[in-house]
């Protein structure tokens, strides 16, 4: 339980690993992992609980136990709508919960975009402003066209146009789940992609 506390207080600071995969099948893949990557395979046992899953109820309170800590950051909190919708997009084997991996890949993109979060909120009122988003955006990795970046504004600011941290990083787990399915569809990886009514 120690090492659960470490990594709930933000001490244990995660290498960033390539996209989620499939959960290990076998023992033998563990023994391939670096140092850092088993010391986040055994504080992710303790989160997990006996399933080895995280569920919407359990990253709910992971992440609000998070958030405590941190109270430079405005949030209304996560609530269990906004992690069961990010589990579901990140639910790679539909299991309804997120595995080792699945974790792992949410876990190293929030500590990622936290950090994206903090460096563009240049007058530190614990929110990003309207003004500030589109260049907060792009460092995340994701430059929004115009007609798009209103979309978001409406969908997930307050009335001002200020994002808090809890619907900045809904909307970009969604962000980012949308662009790795466009890449799965675009097989000959020219930029666009053609879908019928089935795959959309």
């Amino acid at each position: 339980m120690f090492l659960a506390k470490k990594f709930i207080g933000g001490i244990i600071d995660v290498v960033r690993l390539p996209p989620a995969r499939r959960p290990l099948v076998n023992a033998n893949a563990a023994q391939n992992e670096s140092a850092e990557e088993t010391q986040f395979r055994k504080v992710f046992q303790q989160l997990a609980g006996d399933d080895m899953e995280v569920s919407p109820s359990e990253l709910m309170n992971i992440l609000n136990k998070i958030l405590t800590k941190h109270q430079d950051m405005k949030t209304d909190g996560f609530t269990i709508e906004s992690c069961r919708s990010m589990v579901a997009v990140m639910d790679g084997d539909s299991s309804g919960k997120l595995g080792f991996h699945e974790f792992k890949y949410l876990w190293n993109n929030i500590k990622k975009w936290q950090g994206v979060y903090k460096s563009h909120d240049a007058d530190c009122s614990g929110t990003i402003g309207a003004d500030e988003l589109p260049a907060a955006f792009r460092a995340a990795g994701f430059p929004l066209n115009d007609q798009l970046f209103k979309m978001i504004i409406r969908r997930y600011s307050d009335e001002s146009g200020n994002m808090d941290f809890d619907n900045f990083i809904g909307c970009l787990v969604r962000l980012d789940a949308m662009c790795r399915a466009f890449k799965t569809l675009d097989s000959d990886n020219n930029g666009t992609i053609k879908v019928n009514i089935k795959e959309v």
